[in-house]
């Protein structure tokens, strides 16, 4: 169960990316941006350490 909810931590990761990339490159706001970039950061944040959690208990 945790494996699939580091799965979607890190699909959700990529999506902030992807969403911020595409606003800088359609010329989009500034202020968006860094706000996408600073959600991102917190995603990944979290994503890793889901995926630290799952390699912990996995191996227990």
């Amino acid at each position: 169960m945790l494996y699939f909810i580091s799965i979607v931590g890190m699909i959700v990761v990529a999506v902030i990316l992807a969403m911020g990339i595409w606003n800088m490159a359609k010329g989009g706001s500034a202020s968006r941006s860094q706000k996408l970039m600073r959600y991102r950061i917190a995603a990944q944040f979290i994503a890793v350490i889901l995926v630290m959690a799952t390699l912990y208990f996995s191996t227990q």
